[in-house]
């Protein structure tokens, strides 16, 4: 035992030191190196110069017994992405810029330096810098000092990023449209000489890279930019002499979270080499610990607990359970917070325009501080339980970066972001559970020992309780530290908030039983009453139609949960009525609460409804009124026609008997602060005179009513008032509700039942036609055979590809891994490609028959074989036809590729598989019936079917497939509402054509249609003159009519 446990202990050790080893050796686990990646051999040659250049910078090493123990800790903290850089400017510009930045607005070529020229754009480039460690010299390292390389890149940007280490680490400089960046390599010192953690490690480097030519021109020193294939080849020169100084705190905390340095060029100023020192800023990664030691700044901003504001005042209900935090991270990591404008602010136009205590930069000096599309990120979130309890409750230390987020930003590159400026607040504060309030100090940009700019209270919520006017899950202000005189503070308290989305109600949230107040039913009773007036069609609707209702479900809470996601719209919309001059929106109807059930229902978590809260659902009968439920909905259209009204918070009734809602809508109008003033109806900056109503399809009956949905929004104000808006009317692709696997199913298995029935038909009729020519010998070789090659064809292919036969144009539906097919649909399967193989066969068989007719006839008269029919010249002009008709589609049809438009063509020709028979019965002038009623009769009306099934079916749309489908657009189809009425004409007349020219016999056409001197059929041709009646197949096999006859037809066969 013991001996085993020495091997684990000593594998444990080896282990270990293997990690050490490569952790030492600067591989890198965290920067997934591939395989094919060169293996890069680090020198330290310049180490004696860095020595030189950091003497001032760097404390002496006196020590030379090697450790760096503490370093080698420190060494997954030095590395930092998307840091912030910037150079002074000095008369308004920057005499020696680092690096140039190219943007063509509008196509010109603009912006020699940084954030110039940038025309109508409202983005704004970002100076990003990030570093990283690439190497740990293991050989030489002093007791508090390490020789390290590294590798930085930094750059200028629209859309870019600077989170991933440079491949190859190749010092280089590139630029593209609306990016630059240039990539430096370094080697040198990293030196920790103090004992305590008040003081800090200093990394001094020396660089070598390639930098951008830059002319001496302080005018324009990026000349070169104006010529054509600058991107390609950019002049570069080479440089050695840059510096690299950053700073590092040893702790931390809230007044030590930055990382600060410079990089600067040891190049004379003279020297095309020389650039203006440039200014980092960055702060520690995410891996470090965070050390709660502020709790004087946080008790200046927070003491006494809770600190008395708005919130506190209205007796709000929020979040008091044990998981603050995991929520709080979960609702903030997701999606930055909305900026909500200084509505309520009455100060001049300067005071109230300002963005808190951050600064502002143009994208959003120029929204006249209505701060559209502002945000705040809330980063880094760090909670500590506290050993010592509130007064009242748990106490929890917080901590967080909030970053603000122009608009346009992109929100990926904004997550990753560690600089630190006048836009960013470092936070921390206390929770106590017998509040609910998360107070917090802010600290703005990089703090200095003095902690100056720590002067921001930040206030932050997590309501419970919600409303039309309350749809935030998050709330909080942020104010300034002072003498609670607000005409002493420097800016209006600035709000933020986080409208609630019902995805997201789940988890440790739901357990604290979350409720919603509903304060507009009686109005939106008002709208229905308005809307429903009593009429003998809605009287029909209610006895035949069946919309989505609470279903007989176990639990009562769970049938609103079920019916909460029916009516729950995720689709693309387009107007109702007229002319499309808008393109298609994507509509969002997010049902919040239903009746008692707020979001959906957690049988392990939501308890805040009971089976008591519902008493009516036990009933057997019961009125209409007691059938309405309460509705709580979220609304929202994208497109800037719907820049008014794109969000609305809306609240009503759902009346299931006709599956509709009727709701009073609520629009956010604190943004539009000229209107405020104007308008004196609004409710806490909310224009609430909008009426809403939604109809949703019927659950039945689906194949025959088109399940769109429909939407009506409409103003209630005089069209004089700036807040109206023209009504709003829009329709839904179709829709799909929580069932509509099983309708795909069983639609599925009803069309695969017609299809077995129609292909029995097509069977019988086959039949009849064999039975028929055996009894009528004379008459087969008249038969094209064309016609029953298309016939062949069309039951061949799916043979073949596994298509479907006959009913082939239903795409509702295909296979798709997502739908698994049931063992009925299985079966019905089987069962038609048995019987379209059946059906094949015999369609062969018939072939068979009329060719071996048409032999005989040749061996009747052999010097004759005119005489005999031929369907060349029918094979000639059936493709004629056919080929002109697929240009005509394609043409008609431009969106679709060629391919999809021939597959789709193929079933047009099997719908008129008569015209090659119309077309021979004219060649050959027949005066016989080569085709029995039942058998070409039969075969039109089941071509016919799946025309009539089209145009009286609805389509009902497949989840699993994308919405641009064939349903989305009728006139795109192949197989329109026209085409499944023209179709069927064309086909119908072809089989009339074939009964009158079987009927009447070519010659009594021709002299029916002689009108004199214009003919339309020609004179009849004895070409085509019916030979004398031929023998049956039988007597002719046993001999009877001569052995040479018997000898003809035993080599043909």
């Amino acid at each position: 035992m013991k001996c085993v446990l020495f091997l684990g202990f000593f594998s444990l050790l080896c282990v270990r030191l293997v990690i050490a080893q490569i952790d030492l050796d600067g591989n890198r686990f965290g920067d997934f190196r591939s395989r094919n990646e060169p293996k890069i051999t680090y020198k330290y040659d310049r180490i004696d110069e860095v020595k030189k250049q950091c003497s001032s910078v760097l404390p002496s090493d006196s020590d030379p017994k090697p450790s760096g123990k503490r370093l080698i800790r420190l060494r997954q903290k030095l590395s930092f992405v998307s840091g912030d850089w910037w150079q002074e400017l000095v008369n308004g510009s920057i005499s020696a810029p680092l690096m140039p930045f190219a943007h063509k607005p509008n196509g010109s070529n603009l912006g020699p330096g940084p954030g110039q020229g940038l025309g109508l754009d409202p983005r704004s480039p970002l100076n990003l810098i990030s570093f990283w460690v690439t190497d740990v010299d293991r050989a030489q390292r002093g007791k508090s000092s390490v020789n390290i390389n590294g590798i930085l890149q930094l750059g200028i940007t629209m859309e870019g990023s600077f989170g991933f280490k440079p491949y190859g680490n190749v010092p280089t400089f590139k630029i593209y449209q609306d990016h630059s960046e240039l990539t430096v390599s370094f080697q040198g010192i990293v030196s920790d000489n103090t004992e305590d953690d008040n003081g800090e490690t200093v990394m001094c480097l020396l660089g070598n890279t390639m930098l951008p030519y830059r002319y001496r021109d302080t005018q324009n020193p990026w000349d070169w930019l104006k010529e054509p294939g600058y991107m390609a080849q950019p002049p570069l020169i080479q440089d050695d002499q840059i510096l690299l100084v950053v700073r590092y705190p040893k702790t931390f905390s809230l007044t030590k979270r930055g990382i600060y340095g410079s990089l600067k060029s040891l190049s004379p100023k003279t020297s095309e080499k020389y650039f203006d020192e440039v200014h980092i800023s960055a702060s520690l990664s995410g891996s470090a610990n965070y050390e709660f030691n502020s709790e004087k700044l946080v008790s200046k901003a927070c003491d006494p607990y809770p600190y008395k504001d708005n919130f506190t005042v209205t007796g709000l209900g929020v979040y008091k359970g044990d998981d603050f935090c995991l929520i709080l991270e979960r609702f903030t990591g997701q999606d930055p917070l909305t900026v909500v404008p200084n509505w309520k602010c009455d100060g001049t136009d300067d005071f109230c325009r300002k963005l808190g205590p951050f600064e502002s930069d143009d994208s959003i000096k120029s929204r006249n501080g209505s701060f559209k599309g502002v945000r705040l990120s809330f980063q880094d979130v760090r909670c500590e339980e506290s050993s010592l309890k509130g007064k009242n409750g748990k106490y929890t230390k917080v901590a967080g970066l909030i970053r603000v987020v122009p608009p346009f930003e992109n929100l990926y590159r904004v997550a990753q972001r560690t600089g630190l400026n006048n836009m960013t607040l470092s936070v921390e504060g206390m929770w106590e559970s017998s509040s609910g309030q998360l107070c917090m100090i802010g600290c703005r940009g990089i703090v200095d020992q003095e902690s100056n700019g720590c002067d921001s209270r930040i206030c932050l919520y997590i309501p419970l309780s919600f409303s039309i006017k309350q749809r935030s899950i998050i709330l909080g202000t942020i104010s300034r530290v002072e003498d609670g005189n607000l005409g002493n503070s420097s800016y209006f308290p600035l709000a933020f908030e986080k409208l609630v989305r019902p995805s997201e109600l789940y988890d440790q949230y739901t357990g604290s039983k979350p409720y919603y107040t509903y304060s507009k039913i009686k109005l939106a009773g008002a709208v229905l009453e308005k809307n429903e007036p009593f009429s003998f069609g809605i009287v029909v609707k209610k006895s035949l139609l069946t919309f989505p209702k609470v279903e007989n479900a176990d639990s009562f809470l769970v049938g609103l949960s079920l019916l909460s996601e029916d009516l729950t719209l995720h689709h693309t919309a387009e107007p109702d009525s007229g002319p499309n001059r808008f393109p298609r929106t994507d509509l969002q109807i997010e049902i919040l609460s239903i009746g008692p059930l707020f979001s959906h229902y957690w049988s392990l978590q939501n308890d805040s409804v009971t089976e008591d809260d519902t008493p009516y659902q036990s009933k057997q009968t019961y009125t209409e009124k007691q059938l309405l439920l309460n509705v709580s909905a979220q609304i929202s259209l994208t497109g800037p026609q719907y820049g008014n009204f794109s969000n609305l918070f809306a609240e009503g009734l759902y009346y299931p008997l006709v599956g509709k809602l009727y709701l009073v809508g609520c629009r956010d109008v604190r943004a539009s602060l000229n209107v405020l003033y104007e308008s004196m109806d609004l409710e806490d900056g909310l224009d609430c005179l909008i009426e809403v109503v939604v109809s949703y399809p019927p659950t039945t009956t689906r194949w025959l009513v088109n399940p769109t949905a429909r939407i009506s929004i409409s103003s209630q104000r005089n069209e004089v008032d700036p807040l109206f808006f023209k009504p709003v009317k829009l329709q839904t692709v179709p829709i799909m509700y929580r069932a509509q696997r099983e309708d795909i199913l069983s639609r599925q298995g009803v069309e695969g039942i017609l299809r077995a029935l129609t292909l029995s038909v097509a069977i019988g009729c086959i039949l009849s036609e064999l039975f028929y020519i055996k009894e009528n010998t004379d008459s087969s070789p008249y038969i094209s055979i064309v016609m029953l090659a298309v016939q062949a064809v069309g039951y061949g292919i799916p043979l073949v590809t596994g298509a479907e036969a006959i009913f082939k144009k239903s795409k509702s539906y295909e296979d798709s891994s997502a739908l698994e097919k049931s063992q009925m649909v299985q079966v019905i399967d089987y069962t038609v490609k048995i019987l379209v193989l059946v059906a094949f066969s015999l369609t062969i068989r018939l072939y068979q028959k009329v060719w071996r007719a048409r032999v005989r006839l040749l061996t009747w008269a052999p010097l004759e074989p005119n005489r005999v029919p031929s369907d060349k010249r029918v094979l000639f002009v059936t493709v004629v036809v056919h080929v002109l008709g697929l240009v005509c589609v394609l043409m008609a049809h431009k969106l679709k590729p060629w391919l999809v438009e021939l597959e789709e063509y193929t079933g047009l020709v099997q719908d008129f598989f008569l015209l090659p028979q119309v077309i021979g019965n004219l060649v050959w002038q027949i005066s016989c019936i080569p085709l029995r009623k039942s058998y070409f009769i039969g075969l039109t009306v089941i071509q016919l079917l799946p025309h009539v099934y089209d145009y009286i079916r609805s389509p009902i749309p497949n989840p699993y497939f994308s919405e641009e489908y064939e349903f989305v657009d009728p006139n795109l189809d192949f197989y329109s509402k026209i085409g499944d009425i023209l179709i069927p004409v064309i086909a119908v007349l072809l089989a009339v054509l074939v009964h009158v020219q079987q009927k009447y016999g070519y010659e009594k056409l021709a002299q029916v249609l002689d009108f004199g001197k214009f003919r339309v059929l020609p004179r009849r041709s004895v070409a085509y003159e019916r030979l004398p009646p031929v023998v049956a197949e039988a007597e002719m096999t046993s001999g009877v009519n001569g052995d040479g006859a018997a000898r003809k037809e035993v080599n043909i066969e």
